[in-house]
């Protein structure tokens, strides 16, 4: 397991992110509190979750037996029980809390009136005292701001997270789903103010999804903000089982995101297999490995409900790629170049200066 800088902090996390979507278990027809038809009811997390307090110790366990120090939740995940099984699972395996860094997220609707969702003050102030609550910790290494607020400015926010690591509640602040601008503005308002400012990005990045690379891993690779990766396998798509048509029973069967353009997915998928039997590894770890050697990545999350499962993502951290082999799965996944940056990459070339090429000698 390698270790890796968060942004620009002197904090080590582990490639390899522990996500715990999966942990919980709602029963049928609880209702959530969410914007959406699909979030106001439990089947969201009926397909993703399920996880009881036995299996989580066990997958927890593994990883950090493998080397994993880095923990990923939400107060949203299973309506908190995410959190609450994760901050168990730490104590029933006497795991130091020094020795994990645990990272949360606050942002979704966690009750029915308007100020239980958001990212303003009175929203983040009750969710980060509930979410140490249910994790059992006096702090949270990394809090992430889970979405962006339309409604609320950025710099009441800014300046709510400055007073929770001040009060020692926070160690460092992130922020998932946001564009690059939105991140620049942020940390433009907090290097002004004194703040501290956002060291880490949580974004949807896969070999089939390249979007992020357009202006998003330019802007975190130029001001060292650390990426963490949220479904590196696309849903499950990128396991390889949806384009061998046996993908019923999946999580993705039932809720198909993030969005694959499918027809594209399949050639990549061909790619990747055929480098998966020759190396006598899973699709999966293709998919993983590439990930792992994208030099802006910081931590790729990883989320399981079976220790099977577990264990081949584990073993995506051996799988070496060559350099013609990742230039062939850059090739057959690569972007449609997009305006501005073709223009960008046209006229960089005359900042080139042309190869010196010496005058003949005289005969």
């Amino acid at each position: 397991m390698k270790y890796n800088r968060l942004g620009n902090t002197g904090l080590y996390v582990s490639e390899l992110c522990l996500g715990t979507m999966t942990f919980g278990a709602l029963p049928e027809g609880t209702v959530t509190h969410g914007t959406s038809s699909a979030a106001n009811s439990s089947a969201i997390w009926q397909a993703i979750g399920q996880v009881g307090q036995a299996d989580v110790d066990k997958l927890v366990g593994r990883s950090i037996d493998a080397g994993i120090n880095f923990l990923d939740t939400a107060d949203i995940y299973s309506a908190g029980q995410s959190e609450e099984i994760t901050g168990r699972a730490l104590r029933n395996l006497k795991i130091e809390r020094n020795s994990v860094v645990i990272a949360t997220k606050a942002f979704g609707a966690m009750g029915p009136g308007p100020n239980d969702k958001g990212a303003s003050r009175v929203h983040l102030v009750d969710a980060l005292k509930n979410s140490l609550r249910r994790l059992q910790t006096d702090y949270v290494d990394l809090y992430q701001i889970h979405g962006l607020d339309s409604i609320t400015p950025v710099e009441e926010t800014l300046s709510t997270l400055n007073d929770l690591v001040r009060q020692g509640l926070v160690r460092y602040i992130g922020c998932s789903n946001w564009m690059a601008w939105q991140v620049a503005k942020a940390n433009g308002i907090s290097a002004h103010c004194n703040y501290p400012r956002f060291e880490s990005l949580q974004a949807y990045y896969s070999i089939a999804g390249r979007e992020l690379e357009r202006d998003i891993i330019p802007f975190l690779r130029a001001e060292r903000v650390g990426l963490m990766v949220w479904s590196p396998l696309a849903g499950g798509y990128l396991s390889g089982k949806f384009a061998a048509g046996n993908g019923e029973g999946t999580r993705r069967a039932t809720i198909a995101f993030p969005p694959v353009d499918e027809i594209r997915g399949e050639k990549i998928i061909a790619v990747m297999r055929d480098l998966a039997t020759a190396k006598g590894v899973s699709v999966a770890q293709i998919a993983l490995a590439w990930l792992l050697h994208q030099p802006s990545v910081t931590s790729v999350i990883i989320g399981a409900k079976r220790l099977d499962q577990l264990e081949d993502n584990l073993k995506a951290t051996t799988v070496s790629l060559a350099d013609n082999e990742l230039a062939q799965l850059d090739e057959i996944s690569a972007l449609v170049p997009e305006y501005p940056r073709w223009m960008m990459d046209r006229q960089s070339l005359t900042r080139i200066p042309a190869a010196f090429v010496p005058a003949a000698k005289d005969a």
